[in-house]
């Protein structure tokens, strides 16, 4: 996905994209016999105009039945072009919701293995810009395409009629103009297409990453030299889209000079013809006349390649994240039940597990029994693979070798829906979304009462804390939670747990970030609503393994 090349080419991009469009297939046909009817207008309007001026220079007399066909094909091009136009966008529109919600989806399969580490603003250029950019294909690519094609054919069998030489001439016209330009355009710059979308991508993920690091910029005076890296990032966009925009304009011109040349060529073919005597004066007039009026829809599939260069490496990272496999293949599968929930837990098992980041191994040959109704506290330095433990139960990764069982269960035969029921988890970073603070809370078990959430925020230790608040638990928190301290936020991600009321807790520095006296509170919380419950504590803190039923010490992955 963050190859500076296309891995397959613009006709397969197309293809899988056109795909898309089967539900709505009626709409572009649609669209496309009115794009075609409304060029023809557009190209009769010009040839009967040329007809009426030879009536007039040969001495007869303009009809107003003629003059009327002339209105009219004026305003039929203007309702035909619009109603193209309408059928093209409502298409690409409902597209564009249906792609976005087919992306989300696939990271949401992805996701946690797959993205942990990924460039996000990288990935928010995909589901923001990319996206975005398809709408040029599906409201200006393919319809003009199909439209180009039955417009020429028309046209080649129009002037054919007059002679088989300006039938044959017009068709290499239309191919040359409508297929080899955009096919040698789109090879030279298919690769800067891809570059630029993929150096717009990092981009952004460089101004997220700056806005987010602005208090460490300012504290340690790094503003100037941030600044250099974002113009120099900044001026190498704009070089590649200089060079984009210098392919575009020669593009232009050699489309210009071949048409020129070769309506100057259709001119000239009927001329020699009408010497020999082969043709009318009439067909001289009227072919060139049509040679030089239709153009126009070929000349709209020519200047599709200055933009299909980005629309196809947009679709190409597009289709890359649709088509991307997930390191974790979820168990379908319904959820739990609340009376299932109350059934007694049977504890988890963890045996013999080797676990590896790529090369780096962190968990070897490990075993521990997470016997049921047990506060188990796990301690050891950052680095030992507490962490890693708890998200192999969560199964957000699978295990090289070994098993393991949650509920009696090997966990990669429980449904991923059940799994997560069954489970709490707290992580050492909290994060909150750009909502109420009751909202944030309420993640845990949507559509919760208010009472339930205050009930959670209460043994969080948080409840008095927010009801200091202007709008108590209707405060809005800051994007990414900025308007609260580490303190705050970890005790707001604790009282979802509590919320979640699940029978399984694995609780990854729960408290971290709190002084020792809400410590005290949390974990006296802690002890007492989690009765029955099995629950996993790791900590580095001494003080938070005192609440533990027994400790394991960890060390390089290894349990004592």
């Amino acid at each position: 996905m963050s190859s500076t090349k296309k891995r397959r080419s613009g006709i397969q991009i197309m293809g899988q994209l056109i795909g898309l469009v089967k539900s709505m297939l009626h709409i572009m046909l649609a669209a496309i016999l009115l794009g075609t009817v409304g060029y023809l207008c557009a190209i009769f309007l010009t040839i009967t105009a040329s007809k009426a001026v030879m009536k007039v220079a040969g001495g007869g007399a303009l009809s107003g039945r003629l003059f009327f066909g002339l209105i009219m094909l004026a305003v039929m091009r203007g309702i035909f072009h619009y109603a193209e136009q309408y059928c093209n966008h409502f298409i690409a529109f409902k597209l564009l919701a249906v792609i976005r919600h087919k992306v989300f989806a696939a990271l949401r399969r992805l996701c946690p293995a797959k993205l942990e580490g990924r460039d996000k603003g990288n990935l928010i250029s995909i589901i923001t810009t990319d996206i975005e950019l398809l709408e040029v294909f599906y409201a200006h690519t393919i319809s003009p395409i199909a439209i180009a094609v039955l417009t020429s054919v028309f046209m080649v069998c129009f002037m054919g009629r007059y002679h088989w030489c300006a039938g044959v001439f017009a068709l290499i016209a239309y191919f040359f103009v409508g297929v080899v330009i955009p096919l040698w355009n789109g090879k030279r710059s298919g690769d800067k297409g891809m570059e630029y979308r993929n150096a717009f991508g990092e981009l952004n993920s460089f101004v997220l990453e700056s806005v987010r690091g602005l208090d460490e910029t300012i504290q340690y005076g790094y503003g100037e030299k941030r600044n250099q890296q974002m113009e120099e990032r900044s001026v190498s966009l704009g070089r590649m889209q200089k060079e984009l925009s210098r392919m575009e304009g020669s593009q232009r011109a050699v489309t210009n000079l071949v048409i020129l040349l070769f309506s100057f060529g259709m001119l000239f073919l009927m001329l020699s013809l009408y010497e020999r005597g082969a043709v009318s004066f009439e067909a001289v007039v009227i072919c060139t006349v049509a040679q030089m009026g239709s153009f126009g829809p070929v000349v709209a599939l020519s200047s599709l390649s200055n933009n299909l260069n980005q629309t196809l490496a947009s679709g190409e990272r597009v289709l890359s994240i649709l088509e991307e496999t997930p390191m974790v293949e979820e168990v379908p599968g319904d959820g739990v039940t609340g009376k299932e929930r109350a059934e007694a837990f049977r504890g988890a098992k963890v045996s013999h597990v080797t676990f590896a980041y790529e090369n780096e191994v962190i968990l070897k040959d490990y075993s521990i029994d997470l016997k049921p109704g047990k506060v188990i506290g796990i301690h050891g330095a950052s680095g030992s693979g507490k962490s890693t433990l708890l998200k192999l139960l969560m199964r957000f990764w699978d295990v090289n070798r070994g098993e393991i069982q949650v509920d009696g269960q090997p966990i990669k035969r429980i449904p991923t829906g059940k799994l997560r029921d069954m489970e709490s988890y707290v992580t050492q970073e909290t994060h909150l979304f750009h909502d109420s603070i009751a909202n944030n809370i309420a993640i845990g078990k949507p559509g919760a009462s208010r009472e339930e959430i205050i009930e959670a925020a209460k043994k969080a230790s948080i409840h008095d804390f927010i009801q200091t608040l202007p709008d108590g638990y209707d405060t809005k928190v800051g994007e990414l939670g900025d308007t609260l301290s580490g303190g705050e936020k970890q005790r707001i991600g604790i009282a979802r747990v509590f919320l979640h009321d699940a029978p399984f807790l694995l609780l990854d520095e729960p408290t971290s970030n709190l002084d020792s006296l809400n410590e005290g509170i949390i974990l006296k919380s802690l002890r007492e609503s989690c009765d029955k419950k099995t629950v996993v504590l790791v900590s580095h803190r001494q003080s938070t393994m005192q609440v533990a039923d027994e400790v394991y010490e960890m060390e390089n992955g290894r349990i004592s």
